[in-house]
This record gives C-alpha cells, structure tokens and sequence, in this order.
C-alpha cells in the first residue's frame, strides 16, 4: 500500500521561526499520541466493561456445561407472542445433554408470554433481571393432568386439574432461579372463576415439581398466581430461597410455598405477602393421604417475613393425612396476620403432626398467636374413615415476642383424641386496646408452660422459670443444610 506524506508546515519558514515552528508540531504530536493513549485505554476499559458485564454468575446446587438462550429457540418477549413452543423446543433441546454435564436455559429481558412447559434433569432455568415470565389466560394452553394421588381429586372441583406454568416431574437436579427475574400468573381471571364457580377443573400453580430429587427454586419474584404458587410435592432435598410471593390479600387461595409429602426440605429468606398461608405444610387429604402414605418430614423454615390477614404465618395441615413431622421453624417475622402457627386437621384425616419446633417469633398485629383446631371440615367425598384420628403431640414453641393481638390463644383438640404433648415457654403477647376478655380458649389439649404472658390456660399448667429452658429446639442440623451451593456461569453471546 503506498503511504502518502503531508507537507512539513513548518518548511517554508526561517530561523528562528522554523525552531519554533517545530517545537509547536512536537507538542501537538505529543498531545496527539497522550489524546490516542488516554482514548485507547478508556476504550480498552470500555471494553473489559463490556466483557465483565457479559458474564452472568450466580449460585447453584449444580453448574452446567452446556447453555442457551431462549431467543435461539425463536423466543420473543414483547408481551404478545406466545412462547410456550419456544420453551418446550428449548428444553427439548437441552435434555440431550443430561449426561453431558446439563444444562441451562437463560431467559434475557422482556415480558415472554407463554402456557405451561416442562422442565427435563440436570437443567437451570434462568431467568435474567428484567424477565418476565408472564402466564397466558387461555385455558387452552395449560394441558390437564391427573389429580394428585394422595387427594383424590383436585383442590377447586373434582375431577383433574391444569398443569402449572413452570412444571415437572421424575426429575433429578433441577434447578429454577434468577437474577429476581419474575413469573407474573396474571391470577385475576382464576379468581374471579372461582369465585363464580365457573371452573371444570382446578387452577394451576406457577411451579410445581413431582417425583422430583435434588431441587431449586431461588431468587425469583412470583406475583398473582392463579392458586398455589410453589409446590413441591412428593420429592427430597429441596430448597426454596430468597423467594419474593405477592398477591392480594383477598385473593383465593394464594398459598406462597407449600411442600407436600416431601423429605430433607429448606425455605428461607422469603418475603410473602398472600391471600392464604404463606407456608401450607401437607401430606394428602383424607382416606387418599392415609392409603398413599408419604409423610413431610424433616423440613426447615427460617427468615421468613409474611403478611397474609385471613390466614396463617405457617399452617399444619389441613392435608396432613400423610403425617407431618421434624418441622423446625426460626427467625419468623409475621405482620398483620390472622395467626403464626396454625395446625389444622379434622376426624378423617387420620395421619399425625408430631415433632413440631418453632422459636425465635416476632409477630406484630395479629388475631390469634396460636391456632390449633381438629374440627376443620372440607373432606374430599363421603368415604372418608370417620375412625380415621389425627395424632397431634410434641408442639414446641419458644422465644417469641408478639403486639397488638386481638387473642392469645384458640386451641381446639378433638374430642376422645386430645392434642398432647403441647410446650410454650417464653413468649410475651401484647394485646390490642381492646382484646377478647378470654385470652387462652382450650379445649381437648394437654401440655406445660413457662414464661408466658398473658397467663395460659389450666390445660397448660406454668412450670415456674426454672423450666424456661423447656421446649427445646433441635440442636443436630438436617442434611439439607449441609448442601453446598457453587458459583455457577453463563456468557452471553449477544451484547
């Protein structure tokens, strides 16, 4: 290439002008290179930027070796083009690599409307800052399954019910999580079938996982589900963390997390405000939850924040035909709700709640602290065993401080199958102005107490303040909480 050459401007001109003449040109191409220099690195800088930002990292159960986006799949988000073929092309494609190190689907920013798809094993779904997973209200894209053995029906109506909108089952390392990506289950027109009895089969939820092993569901926000929004059910070794639920507070049934015959199960850090229970703890419903016999068991709740005023902070049951037992709960925040621990269960049930442990409560405006009852109908048929008798002993609560409380107390055991085993040692409740002038009903429970204000009932006998100590907490950790996270990585191919 022939390189051209600019005139010396300083040529033509003498001494001593050409001296200064060519100092001038000397400092003007120094400034010139140190102006390249500055903007070559502040590009360079730039650059790496760029680069850094390109690289997504977060924590995981398991890392992946293989990756795509769903804009590969010919994925679209703005909020009109239906996606469910997009999520279902793309997970059809990753589950070639389950035994190639798995692998994980990112979801970048946009509103991506989508029907209900399913997850395949050793996958991440990932859904970005900014991405929104928005469910489409066409009944027409949520395929109906088969009710839930351990029920026997569906929740809403008899008969079977709609896949929820991020679903699986049979599945080992899965993992759903996020940079606080959304799933929006645009709820509304559910509620308000429900609330005409306008549904042939039960709503569905944002996620459910089956028959599943080694499972996550993190750093996401769940708004408006249709029902339930997280239901694991008869798997092991789940965590739920870091989860934000909201809902109306009078929409139906809204439940945050309810894990469902399930085994070596964490949720913790969540933020849930719900038109029911923020965390429902179950095991089937009736003669179904008895013959299927799959227990909850082993199940750590902590950090949890609720606001739910027509329901409870953590409910035991009313599905806890099954059993429910080693249920450890800690660190507990509740507001404006109906009440903080509630269990629920009914003559029929059968089944037990048994091993119970919460402590370290902070309630502040509530109906009641506690909530017991055995008389809570809602049974699936007429073939329910009426000899079928809950089992409810060893409740543990400790350490909580409660204010602005209508009630203390509503414990109601079922008559000939007392609640036993009942302790309650240090716990303050403030009342409201104006509180119910029996602040401890009791009927059909037996137990002790140490330590608690207002005074408990004569069923709870107060074992002065040497017994303080009572109503231990475990002390040994469940294995879930010696699970492992590791730093996992992705890297965008499109800036």
């Amino acid at each position: 290439m022939k390189m051209e050459f600019l005139p010396n401007p300083c040529a033509r001109l003498e001494n001593p002008s050409i001296m200064i003449c060519h100092t001038f040109q000397g400092l003007k191409r120094a400034l010139v290179l140190v102006a390249l220099a500055v903007m070559m690195f502040t590009v360079g800088a730039e650059s790496r930027r760029k680069r850094h930002l390109d690289m997504i990292r977060y924590s995981a159960i398991s890392c992946r070796a293989h990756s795509a986006s769903l804009t590969d799949f010919g994925g679209v988000g703005d909020g009109i083009t239906l996606n469910t073929m997009a999520f279902q092309a793309a997970i059809n494609y990753l589950s070639q690599y389950e035994a190639q190190g798995g692998s994980q689907l990112f979801v970048p920013p946009g509103r991506w409307l989508t029907g209900s798809f399913n997850l395949t094993s050793h996958f991440t779904l990932y859904l970005q800052r900014d991405a929104v997973l928005l469910a489409s209200q066409d009944e027409s894209d949520w395929p109906l399954i088969d009710p839930l053995p351990s029920y026997g029906r569906g929740r809403d109506t008899e008969g079977g019910r709609y896949s929820s909108l991020v679903f699986g089952t049979n599945l080992t390392d899965v993992v759903i999580t996020g940079d606080n990506g959304t799933i929006d289950g645009q709820g509304q027109l559910w509620w308000q079938k429900f609330r005409r009895g306008q549904l042939n089969y039960t709503r569905p939820y944002l996620i459910e996982i089956m028959h599943s092993d080694k499972v996550q569901i993190s750093n996401l926000t769940l708004l408006n589900s249709p029902s339930w929004n997280v239901h694991p059910v008869y798997s092991s070794n789940v965590i739920v963390q870091g989860i934000t639920i909201l809902a109306p507070t009078n929409s139906p049934n809204t439940d945050g997390i309810n894990p469902d015959s399930c085994t070596n199960t964490k949720i913790e850090d969540c933020y849930i405000v719900s038109g029911d229970d923020c965390v429902a703890v179950k095991s089937g419903w009736d003669e179904y939850g008895i013959a299927y016999g799959m227990p909850t068991k082993q199940l750590v709740i902590r950090r949890l924040t609720c606001i739910s005023p027509t329901s409870a902070v953590i409910a035991l049951g009313s599905e806890m035909s099954g059993g429910i037992e080693d249920v450890r709960a800690e660190d507990i925040l509740a507001i404006n709700s109906e009440s903080g621990v509630r269990i629920k269960t009914a003559v029929g049930r059968g089944g037990y709640v048994k091993d119970i442990y919460v402590k370290g409560m902070t309630m502040r405006t509530m109906k009641w602290v506690f909530w017991m009852t055995g008389n809570y109908g809602s049974h699936p048929d007429n073939n329910y065993d009426p000899n079928a008798l809950p089992l409810i002993q060893n409740i543990n609560y400790r350490d909580m401080v409660a204010e602005n409380v209508t009630m203390a107390a509503r414990l109601e055991g079922i008559s000939g199958d007392p609640f036993t085993g009942i302790c309650i040692s240090n716990v303050t409740i403030g009342l409201v102005q104006k509180p119910k002038k029996l602040q401890w009903n009791c009927t059909d429970i037996a137990g002790i107490s140490s330590g608690v204000v207002p005074q408990p009932c004569d069923a709870l006998p107060d074992q002065g303040p040497e017994k303080l100590p009572a109503c231990n907490f475990p002390e040994e950790s469940l294995s879930i909480d010696e699970v492992e996270a590791q730093v996992c990585s992705y890297k965008r191919t499109h800036w």
